[in-house]
């Protein structure tokens, strides 16, 4: 026994040996970072005057971080980090690729312009209760989630963004919140289940969980698994959490009754978490892109459930923004819209279309968290209200505020110059020579629909002026710094890239090279000696 015990074992197969790069720590800096400040601002949560001051300047680092990070993936390909040093398949492994990394960042971005305006969105009782740590342990989730080259830990990821959302959710505990946070929660957790079950299923056929072992096995395998169910499991709970059709009533049910600052984050974030799992599930790890979407008997049945459930959508979601006379819930049903517009590049599948889903995802996460944050600045204008038959002049009463706001109504429609021409146009580009001739007519009269929709906002709110006997006709308004930091920042980069589209169009459609061909991302977890 004394001799077996201290016999040495070469752990070089299944460990590493060798010290982990500097730069490799980049890779869970983003969640580490979250996780440190959120506890750090529960550590002094009575003392909420200096909450701000503390937050603020962190998710700036966090910028500048998930900054470095899409830098060195551009520069160097895609990375892995294995936890505890045990190698993949048996470590768990944070896997960055360019996708992963630009997601990362563009979210960090808009949870720093969603930090300055909670400076005064967010009373003292709701930063006493926690506001700012569930914020960043929120932030924390979505980080893990872009980041993370494991199923289950993607699993762990959704519930830790999911528990900071539930408590961001009822913030103030009104009837409304509540109401809201039921509908949410309800949803949300059968989407966990079957998301659990998907994940169990899996591991049973392939004994493994690491994406890129998986990948492999699948590439090796004779075509007897059951393949189609397990993506099908996963499809349905990733559809539920990105609020696809015909799941997608508790968004617009929920995201307008938090703080503004809440309906923000949560528009521009937690749909495309979802989104962003079914991209790297769905099309990277089962190889579902298709050439066509023409309905034979070769076309695959899950391929065109998804575009039939993008159609339904995009368009309903249009549809159900111009039935609403609540600002923040036509808003919801926007981001709904949004939703499938995404999915049908997933659908259809080719580089191209997956290219115009990612950039319309960047897009989306900016523009959506710009329109809320502006929405809720208008409503301060009206003495909270968000009923546009009740929101009136705001042009007269504070022109800049208006005239960011028809540029993001310009963007969220899909004109052009702004940031929504051009994903829309590449994916009408890709339906037209890869889909059936609904899918790029859907995507058109989304647009029109959208645009029809927040027109009569701008004409109804925004234009006419306020009645004659209101108190504060044509009277001038003077926004916070902290109100119009924020918005303008987002506004910029929303025209900027509307304007020089050329770096989003690269990182696009080398996210979509490297879903399509996993290769680099493989090569990074094993070495390229596995892969050939």
């Amino acid at each position: 026994m004394a001799g077996s015990s201290e016999a040495q074992i070469d752990l070089t197969p299944a460990m590493n040996l060798e010290p982990v790069a500097l730069l490799d720590w980049l890779i869970v800096a983003p969640v580490a970072w979250c996780i440190l400040v959120g506890t750090i601002l529960l550590m002094v949560r009575k003392n909420t005057a200096r909450h701000h001051f503390i937050a603020i300047p962190a998710m700036g680092v966090q910028v500048l971080i998930t900054g470095a990070l899409l830098a060195q993936i551009v520069i160097n390909g895609p990375t892995t980090m294995v936890m505890g040093r045990w190698l993949p398949p048996f470590g768990i492994a944070f896997t960055v690729d360019i996708l992963g990394a630009v997601l990362a960042f563009v979210a960090a971005v808009v949870a720093l312009a969603c930090t300055i305006y909670g400076v005064r969105d967010v009373n003292s009782s709701g930063r006493r209760y926690g506001f700012y740590s569930f914020f960043f342990l929120l932030m924390a989730g979505v980080s893990g989630a872009f980041l993370t080259g494991d199923i289950f830990n993607l699993y762990v990821w959704f519930e830790v963004l999911l528990i900071a959302s539930f408590g961001l959710l009822i913030l103030g505990s009104e009837k409304g919140q509540l109401d809201g946070a039921t509908k949410y929660a309800f949803l949300n957790l059968v989407a966990t289940t079957l998301f659990l079950i998907a994940t169990a299923y899996l591991y049973g056929i392939f004994g493994t969980l690491n994406m890129a072992d998986i990948a492999l096995k699948i590439a090796q395998s004779d075509g007897t698994l059951p393949l189609n169910t397990v993506a099908g499991l996963f499809v349905l709970a990733f559809i539920m959490k990105a609020a696809a059709f015909p799941v997608n009533f508790w968004l617009p049910a929920s995201y307008h009754t938090p703080r503004v600052v809440v309906s923000a984050l949560f528009a521009g974030l937690l749909t495309k978490v979802g989104v962003y799992a079914i991209l790297r599930v769905y099309t990277m790890l089962f190889s579902l892109q298709r050439e066509a979407l023409e309905p034979t008997v070769n076309i695959d049945a899950l391929s065109f459930a998804v575009a039939i459930v993008a159609c339904l959508t995009m368009v309903l979601g249009s549809v159900g923004a111009l039935a609403q006379t609540n600002v923040r819930r036509l808003l919801g049903f926007l981001v709904v819209s949004g939703i499938g517009v995404m999915l049908m590049g997933v659908a259809i599948g080719t580089e191209a279309a997956l290219g115009g889903t990612v950039f319309y995802a960047l897009h989306s996460i900016l523009v959506m968290t710009a329109l809320y944050i502006a929405a809720g600045m208008a409503a301060k204008m009206c003495g909270g209200a968000e009923d546009m038959t009740k929101i009136r002049g705001i042009y007269q009463k504070n022109t800049l505020l208006a005239a960011i706001t028809l540029m993001l109504f310009f963007a969220v429609a899909g004109l052009p110059p702004f940031s929504g021409f051009w994903p829309k146009l590449m994916l009408v580009k890709a339906s037209i020579e890869g889909a059936p001739w609904w899918a790029p007519f859907s995507i058109l009269l989304t647009g029109f629909l959208t645009t029809i929709a927040v027109g009569r906002v701008w004409a109804l709110s925004y234009w006419k002026p306020a009645d004659e006997g209101s108190e504060d006709k044509n009277e001038k308004t003077e926004l916070a710094v902290t109100d119009l930091v924020p918005l303008v920042g987002l506004t910029i980069i929303v025209v900027g890239i509307g304007l020089f589209p050329q770096t989003v169009f690269e990182l696009a459609y080398q996210s979509a090279e490297q879903l399509v061909n996993p290769t680099a991302y493989i090569e990074s977890v094993f070495g390229s000696e596995v892969v050939e």
